[in-house]
């Protein structure tokens, strides 16, 4: 793999959630029914907050379960939704000292038709009228492929000396039993554009305030702004594709839809953890 990466989500538009590289600016005043908040002016609290909502800080798998529907979009035209996707994402956080992490994970996502709900083997592109084989979105990366998480920023670990510091101050918001966190995806040199992501996670706020919870019960939703899918067949072509998903955090892969967990046993089997100890594959591609 080269420094020119090729996409591989996401979400990070395969997978959507895929592993953001977040940025942002934080709000500091932040109290719900007369309970105070962490000091969100701090990075090591977005920090923290950001990992037990993503993931976890204790080393274990963190699966996440998700659906959404892809648009198209070219010139001032209607979006118009082109496919749904369903997929899973598993995270796995190690503390690599000095208030340092590394997360790694996979995606995997399958497309269904957008009238019928079947899953696609073939899709007929309504901008080209060619029928194209539809791949699955297939992503992630063993240890040293990840991302590393610090209160300097969140950047991919391979790319930590070509993108700068940033303190990682992120978007909190609260009202009555729920606390969201806004943020942005920095994206590492190289990737066709265009490129934006933006994710809010929701948690309840009697959990987040549960310093003993490491890993905090979460849903998503997240846009997404990117090129054509190289199935597509669109290299060139004006326009775009944008993504929207919802999901949530999940206790194992165990309840992923039974019809979408069959289908990732089958095909995908090592991308049900995110155990880099017990990684084979080792390469992550951006397409």
């Amino acid at each position: 793999m080269t420094d020119q990466i090729s996409r591989r989500f996401f979400i990070a538009t395969t997978g959507v959630l895929a592993m953001p590289l977040v940025v942002g600016c934080g709000d500091t005043e932040m109290r719900s029914d007369g309970r105070d908040l962490p000091d969100f002016a701090q990075p090591r609290e977005n920090l923290h907050g950001m990992l037990r909502m993503q993931a976890s800080l204790a080393e274990e798998d963190v699966p996440w379960s998700f659906d959404g529907t892809i648009y198209g979009v070219i010139g001032e035209t209607e979006p118009q939704p082109l496919v749904r996707f369903q997929g899973c994402e598993v995270y796995w956080v190690r503390p690599l000292g000095d208030g340092t992490y590394e997360l790694t994970g996979h995606t995997v996502s399958f497309f269904y038709d957008i009238e019928t709900g079947k899953p696609l083997d073939s899709w007929v592109n309504p901008y080209t009228g060619k029928r194209n084989t539809v791949e699955s979105a297939v992503q992630g990366g063993g240890a040293g492929y990840g991302f590393n998480y610090s209160e300097a920023g969140v950047r991919p670990t391979r790319f930590l000396e070509k993108m700068p510091d940033k303190p990682l101050q992120l978007r909190w918001r609260a009202a009555r039993d729920t606390i969201w966190m806004h943020a942005e995806t920095a994206y590492p040199p190289g990737l066709p554009q265009p490129r934006r992501q933006s994710q809010t996670m929701f948690a309840q706020i009697d959990d987040f305030l549960d310093q003993s919870l490491l890993n905090l019960p979460a849903t998503f939703s997240s846009t997404v702004f990117g090129p054509w899918l190289g199935w597509m067949d669109m290299a060139g072509q004006p326009g775009h594709l944008i993504w929207h998903a919802a999901g949530a955090k999940i206790v194992s892969v165990a309840e992923l839809p039974a019809e979408f967990k069959d289908r990732l046993e089958r095909e995908h089997p090592e991308r049900m953890t995110a155990n880099p100890f017990a990684e084979t594959e080792k390469e992550s591609d951006f397409q």
